[in-house]
């Protein structure tokens, strides 16, 4: 049968077609490409960040050690002092400056005193060393405190060593 002007060609069909299939897979191996980029980003991205955490982790404490050289410096310049004077109240005055040096570079890091004395026992802050009987004091306050309490930015480091009221016997 004769075909007429109008109807495609059985050859048109299939060149449109392949062409199709090809512009496809033209495209289908750019995003796969593409894939492959953008996994290979994100396995950099990972191993970059695993590897700024380690280095965080084992700097952090750069800050802090920056804070206390002067303090020791200062302790360094108060035993060379100590050792050539016999000055026994600029020697305690020195060591006075030290010691607020220290604890001011601490306080600036985070840490906290925890202040014991004339408190609720609180076994979360306070180590019990032991017990007194206090008729000046309620019981189960705080009657002493033996060795400072500590918190870093809210959590407990060292709970302070206390001891605590009881009624006295009759």
């Amino acid at each position: 049968m004769p075909q007429d002007e109008t109807s495609p060609s059985l050859t048109t069909v299939e060149t449109s077609y392949l062409r199709e299939v090809e512009a496809s897979a033209a495209q289908a191996a750019e995003h796969y490409d593409r894939l492959l980029r953008t996994a290979a980003d994100l396995d950099n991205f990972r191993k970059r960040a695993a590897k700024e955490r380690e280095e965080a982790v084992r700097f952090a404490g750069v800050a802090l050690i920056e804070r206390l050289l002067p303090v020791l410096d200062s302790l360094e310049l108060g035993l060379a002092a100590a050792n050539g004077s016999g000055d026994a109240p600029a020697l305690a005055e020195g060591m006075r400056m030290t010691f607020n040096q220290l604890t001011s570079a601490l306080r600036d890091e985070g840490l906290e005193t925890i202040d014991a004395t004339g408190v609720p026992f609180d076994p979360h802050r306070h180590e019990a060393v032991s017990t007194i009987e206090s008729p000046d004091a309620p019981e189960g306050h705080v009657v002493q405190q033996l060795r400072k309490g500590y918190r870093f930015r809210e959590r407990l480091i060292r709970p302070a060593s206390v001891v605590v009221a009881k009624a006295p016997s009759s």
